[in-house]
């Protein structure tokens, strides 16, 4: 017999804490919603004509699944602490500004676990070829960095 480990997720605190309120949402809230769309879909009569109760339970169906994915994702969370390692080196948990080379101009970056990513926030996954590429860099390191576009080379500016 063979044991399934599960993913690990990294997360800050703050990611977690998130994933924790929007689980509360969604069954409290959100299940209490499709389900009163269901009910109400119900009485217009004959299903199986019945777009609004297809729509209604696809959503439910939606709403069930990211609760079984958000309650796993807490249930194998691993929350990113940085206080004991060398301030200087990018890590999973610190931000870091880089300037793509020759001319590129400056951006910031905190890296986080996949599971609270968000670029249009400044947030990138450890798991993207960005991030592999800085992780375990200091500030003034020159790295390569290999994207679908091709190879970039930047140079980092600073860690925080």
């Amino acid at each position: 017999m063979f044991m399934v480990t599960e993913k690990s997720y990294y997360m800050t605190e703050e990611g977690k804490d998130k994933l924790e309120e929007e689980l509360q949402h969604l069954k409290t809230e959100k299940r209490q919603e499709v389900v009163e769309r269901i009910k109400i879909a119900r009485s217009f009569g004959d299903l199986s004509e019945n777009s609004e109760y297809d729509a209604a339970k696809d959503e439910q169906a939606f709403v069930e699944s990211r609760i079984s994915q958000v309650e796993t994702m807490i249930r194998n969370a691993v929350i990113i602490e940085n206080d004991n390692e060398n301030p200087d080196i990018v890590s999973l948990g610190r931000s870091v500004t880089f300037k793509e080379l020759p001319d590129g101009d400056e951006e910031t970056y905190t890296i986080v676990g996949s599971a609270e990513s968000d670029p249009f926030e400044g947030k990138i996954s450890n798991d993207s070829p960005m991030a592999k590429s800085l992780i375990g860099q200091e500030a003034g390191a020159e790295v390569s960095v290999t994207t679908p576009a091709g190879d970039i080379m930047v140079r980092i500016e600073k860690v925080e």
